[in-house]
């Protein structure tokens, strides 16, 4: 099933996981929208450096610390999204439960991960 996916700390260093999020991703041909500090592209997808009014986000994966994430709480709920991805270093209990006060759901997991393990 296509889940389109916004990159939410999208980078252009081939070395970061966002990076390689985005490229499995699109490997696994899903649909993938990205946002991140540089615009740019990565695997004919676009990065922005804005907070881009996305449609039919499914899933967001996040790639920001916690203390990043303060300033997009107000953009990943305006997407309605049905999951976030919270991948090693995101964790964020501030952000669970303004979440669940919004029935989004959300999970501690590897975008890696659960597309290697046919688990996305």
């Amino acid at each position: 099933m296509k889940k389109k996916t916004l990159v939410l700390g999208a980078s252009l260093n081939p070395a970061r996981y966002s990076y390689l999020a985005i490229e499995r991703l699109t490997r696994y041909n899903q649909p993938v929208v990205a946002v991140g500090l540089r615009k740019g592209e990565i695997f004919d997808v676009a990065i922005e450096n804005e907070q881009i009014d996305f449609k039919d986000v499914h899933t967001i994966t996040l790639y920001l610390n916690a203390k990043r994430q303060t300033e997009y709480y107000d953009y990943i709920l305006s997407l309605n999204p049905k999951r976030i991805i919270f991948n090693p270093g995101t964790e964020n209990p501030e952000l669970y439960n303004l979440l669940r006060k919004n029935n989004i759901k959300f999970e501690n997991a590897c975008t890696l991960v659960m597309l290697s393990c046919n688990q996305y």
